[in-house]
């Protein structure tokens, strides 16, 4: 595990080129895409989501497509707070998601491939459709297109995390007909929040170019942060650093609680069934391993650019148990 005595950054953050149309019968894209749904949702997975693409291939093959739809659910409501630069627009989005999960859960989808195809995996699994609406609900309270963009406390952060990312890991359970397990029920809270933390951190650098604090006001206000300053001056601002260091360790502290989870004498190793749920453990302990490499400059070049060793991380992960 990391030492985390004062180091960490993260790669470029290429904030992913979302689709902006998909809520509209309209648009051409979708409207193919209803014809073959799980091909859209594994396309889309491909473009916009390396990491999930990556994962996606050590799912069991009878239920892959299910998790790339799931997956390809959770990255299009992510995309709203870029895809819309107005308020009201952004509403209208989240309204229809709110409608197709309601359709989801009465059998009756929209002609929208995500839907379609969620509506597919809700039916060929164990899928509580309230975890597909509580991930919708936090991402309009969270949205700084609808709302404030800046957390005030970490337990604020905390929650939004849990009802996101750790909701999503929910999700990911039951496809695996394992939401019993209370042991991996909290691990997967942890595990969620670090992944949100870890998310929240690499997409800093873009954020501040567009005048957003994702750090929480909390943890800035500690260390003198002044947001102006970050927003013109990045990584050079005063304090920056510091506050993300605590950040950071939030992630980290997270990350080692779902690792204990499954600790069984010296080795933590995660049961063979429930793997493929946990993989997002990997890039999220390698980021945080490569941030403390750069001493938390989170703005630092080399975090900027797609690690080479995350493919191999994965399949040691997957075929040894480890996070």
């Amino acid at each position: 595990m990391l030492r985390f005595s004062r180091c960490l950054k993260p790669p470029k953050y290429q904030p992913l080129s979302w689709h902006r149309g998909l809520a509209t019968s309209g648009d051409l894209s979708a409207e193919v895409g209803v014809r073959d749904p799980n091909a859209y949702c594994s396309d889309l997975i491909r473009k916009r989501d390396y990491e999930a693409y990556l994962v996606s291939h050590f799912w069991p093959r009878e239920i892959r497509a299910h998790y790339i739809a799931l997956r390809a659910f959770y990255v299009e409501l992510a995309s709203v707070q870029e895809a819309v630069s107005n308020p009201t627009i952004g509403r209208m989005r989240m309204q229809f998601w709110r409608d197709a999960i309601k359709g989801i859960s009465d059998g009756r989808p929209p002609r929208h491939p995500i839907a379609l195809a969620v509506h597919d995996a809700c039916r060929h699994a164990d899928i509580p459709t309230y975890h597909l609406k509580r991930i919708v609900d936090a991402r309009v309270s969270g949205c700084s297109v609808l709302h404030t963009p800046t957390h005030l406390t970490v337990d604020s952060l905390t929650a939004h995390a849990e009802s996101t990312a750790s909701t999503f890991l929910y999700l990911l359970l039951s496809l695996l007909n394992l939401s019993a397990s209370s042991t991996l029920s909290h691990a997967a809270s942890h595990l969620g929040v670090a992944h949100g933390v870890t998310t929240l951190l690499r997409a800093l650098p873009y954020h501040a170019s567009q005048g957003r604090m994702v750090i929480p006001a909390e943890i800035t206000a500690r260390h003198g942060v002044n947001h102006e300053e970050v927003f013109r001056k990045g990584g050079h601002a005063k304090g920056v650093e510091d506050a993300v260091f605590d950040f950071a360790t939030v992630a980290n502290d997270n990350l080692l609680t779902c690792v204990e989870m499954f600790k069984h004498g010296g080795d933590a190793v995660v049961p063979g069934k429930a793997r493929p749920a946990f993989l997002s453990g990997v890039p999220t302990r390698l980021y945080l391993e490569r941030l403390e490499g750069v001493n938390f400059d989170a703005f630092h070049p080399s975090l900027q650019v797609r690690d080479w060793k995350l493919p191999w991380r994965i399949w040691r992960s997957y075929y040894k148990g480890g996070l």
